[in-house]
């Protein structure tokens, strides 16, 4: 036995478990039901997205492209695909860094005077795109006074006044004017070079620093590299009007560009500096050695200079050439390599060997008479100085004509162009975000009212939790007429086709069934206001009155009931003794259907109810009645409800679908059970027709098939 209930247990649980799991399908649902505050929240999105494209000032974008040599690229080049494969560096992307550097871009905000602003104000101007320009190439604000907000206001087609922070004005003239004014000890100084404004329009003119310009700048520049190791850099800016990003993107073109020329010839201007230095001493030593030649000469007299002393000669003007060569060489190596590195110790290893060659021709040269020796030294001192100071003009001139045409690794493709179509604001894809945005939190509310009202919703939940039975689920109506609960005809008579009207008559149908012989009192309640217990009374009442039954339907609650009659008396007065019973009772549109209302309004009834009057007058009542219900005031708010319900024969408990709880369903029925046991059934009102559940069919009394209520 105790397995058994176990097992039960389970499956109730599992039963539960899947009932509260939300499936695609009656997601769909949940939204569809709301499908009408989604479309408000579309339509609020689809606003929002048109005033944020209106209000985002357009900007126009331009772009440039340069190309990089890259035939220094070596180590690429001679690695092939496996240099790809290793992600050898290229050259661009240093050239990149240094386009982004403040080398350049601060050239480049001092040109375009990009550290001067002028933003216009109006609000309304800037949502209809009718914003007036200003563009200032000028502007020495007061350091003091830098932070404060300066305004420029146009008068004319061409003037405009500058006021202070303090709203006064300080300066007036005309576009093009270098305009002065002091200001707090020091000087204000203003040009404009250009406006295009209407008169009245105002501006907010300031003076940035350069480093935040600069930093400003950088941040909106896109380089990147067409391509890999392609040597293509593409270059691009936006801006609020078309010539400022052109002019601006072609100004830091042409500064790299002439910075990249500068830097490469710089090596070479330096070179060319030193040996221009050097080159008066060089043609000092050479006419000293030609002076002291001709010297000697006039003092000895003609010497004639054998076959062998020309050879020798000859020879020894070749080797000291050679030697001054290899110095050169040797001194361009140092400057790229360590003295330990291959090609500078090969230098050394031949200028040694031409050391030790001219060494020993020297010494063959002591053979030869004092004078031809002399002579020979003499010229050989000559010639020296001649080459070196014939090489040293030599590569002057060489210098010269690379400094004169020196033209660095990086050229200019494509110069940026004023482009006539706006890049930015994207008003469609801001409309379809803002849209999307707005939907989504509409989906977010609408899940959380969901889960607000996340009552009980499954017939079957509730019966496993409270061992009593749900007679009936009945449907919302859309009869908006019987939805008002001041009007006296019933839905089952005015729509006697709804699903609801068919509910009723199941819920009458389950009723007999549970009724004993003699047992005509039943007893209506809910939870709290608002669940339909009336709109329930009042309709069960009707069916059974249609159905040839006396029935007597009596409003007890006696504070705030909605069941009116025709008398002015009701179940207060009853109770009290001042009337009859039978002078309370009123007749109803209804054949068959009598309604006794709830009397003057107390605000303490349950002193009356506390009586044996009550259940004498049911006793009473029985007797001229087929049916008599009652209906009482929420259980969880008052304790009427727990007073009549041991005078009944049975109690129908009104649960809101959808909206009560299980604890608080299960919590009334234990206050009600607390002094009586008496049968009682569940009507589930307000039901709603959801994925995983389906209507059961009937016979409706138009005789055709339709849909009711019930859960599987």
């Amino acid at each position: 036995m105790a397995e058994s209930e176990q097992q039960t247990i389970v499956v109730g649980a599992q039963q539960m478990q899947a009932e509260n799991t939300i499936t695609l399908l009656e997601a769909l649902f949940i939204l569809w039901k709301r499908r009408f505050l989604l479309l408000l929240f579309l339509a609020f999105g689809a606003i929002v997205g048109v005033l944020i494209g209106m209000w985002i000032r357009p900007q126009f974008t331009s772009d440039a492209l340069l190309q990089i040599d890259v035939k220094g690229n070596k180590a690429g080049k001679a690695m092939g695909e496996m240099g790809a494969l290793l992600e050898v560096a290229s050259p661009a992307d240093a050239e990149i860094e240094l386009i982004k550097s403040r080398m350049v871009l601060s050239y480049v905000v001092s040109q375009e005077h990009l550290d001067y602003s002028a933003a216009p104000l109006s609000a309304m101007n800037r949502l209809l795109h009718k914003e007036g320009r200003m563009d200032i190439d000028y502007l020495e604000i007061p350091e003091l006074a830098r932070a404060e907000r300066w305004i420029a206001v146009v008068t004319g087609a061409d003037t405009y006044d500058v006021y202070t922070p303090e709203e006064t004005k300080l300066v007036g003239g005309k576009v093009g004017d270098l305009l002065k004014a002091p200001y707090a000890g020091d000087t204000l100084c203003i040009r404009v070079n250009l406006m295009r404004a209407t008169v009245g329009e105002r501006f907010a003119i300031g003076q940035s620093n350069t480093l935040l310009a600069v930093r400003g700048l950088a941040s909106s520049l896109k380089v990147a590299e067409k391509g890999k190791q392609t040597g293509i850099i593409g270059v691009s800016y936006s801006h609020r009007y078309a010539d400022r990003a052109a002019s601006i993107l072609n100004t830091i073109a042409n500064t790299y560009v002439r910075q990249n020329v500068e830097m490469r010839s710089a090596e070479a201007e330096k070179t060319l500096e030193f040996l221009e230095s050097q080159l008066p001493g060089v043609k000092s030593k050479l006419d000293s050695a030609e002076k002291v030649l001709a010297d000697y000469r006039h003092q000895i007299g003609s010497v004639d200079m054998t076959g062998e002393t020309q050879a020798h000669l000859s020879k020894e003007m070749d080797l000291q050439r050679q030697l001054l060569q290899l110095e050169q060489q040797r001194q361009e190596a140092t400057r790229l390599f360590k003295e330990e590195h291959p090609a500078v110790v090969t230098i050394v290893k031949q200028e040694a060997k031409l050391r030790r060659e001219l060494s020993r021709l020297k010494k063959n040269a002591e053979s030869m008479p004092i004078t031809q020796q002399e002579v020979l030294r003499l010229q050989e001192d000559v010639a020296v100085n001649n080459a070196l100071y014939t090489n040293m003009l030599n590569n002057i001139q060489q210098l010269r004509v690379v400094r004169a045409g020196e033209v660095g690794n990086v050229r200019i493709v494509d110069f940026a162009q004023i482009e006539p179509i706006q890049s930015k604001p994207k008003k469609l894809n801001i409309l379809i975000c803002s849209m999307a945005a707005s939907f989504m939190l509409g989906v977010l509310l609408v899940f959380l009212l969901r889960m607000m009202k996340n009552g009980v919703r499954s017939s079957q939940e509730l019966e496993h939790a409270t061992d009593v039975s749900v007679f009936a689920k009945i449907p919302v109506s859309k009869n908006k007429v019987v939805r008002n609960k001041h009007n006296a005809m019933t839905l089952v008579e005015s729509s006697p086709n709804e699903p609801a009207s068919e509910a009723f008559r199941t819920l009458q149908t389950a009723i007999d069934f549970s009724l004993s012989e003699g047992q005509k009192v039943i007893m209506i309640c809910g939870l709290v206001p608002g669940v339909g217990k009336s709109f329930v009374s009042k309709n069960l009442a009707a069916v059974y009155a249609m159905n040839g039954k006396r029935v007597l339907l009596i409003d007890a609650d006696m504070r705030k009931g909605v069941i009116h009659s025709s008398k002015h008396v009701g179940l207060t007065e009853v109770l009290s003794g001042k009337v009859d019973w039978h002078e309370a009772v009123s007749d109803n549109r209804c054949q068959n259907l009598f309604v006794m209302g709830g009397g003057k309004r107390l605000m303490s009834p349950s002193e009356l109810l506390r009586r044996d009057t009550f259940k004498n007058l049911l006793e009473e009542m029985k007797s001229e009645f087929d049916m008599i219900l009652v209906d009482t005031p929420p259980v969880s708010m008052v304790t009427d409800a727990e007073l009549i319900f041991p005078l009944v024969d049975f109690t129908l408990m009104v649960v809101h679908y959808g909206t009560d709880s299980l604890a608080q369903v299960k919590e009334s029925l234990a206050n009600l059970r607390r002094y009586a046991d008496k049968p009682c059934a569940f009507v589930m009102n307000h039901c709603e027709y959801e994925p995983g559940h389906y209507y059961g069919y009937g016979y409706y009394g138009g005789g055709y098939y339709g849909k009711g209520y019930y859960s599987k």
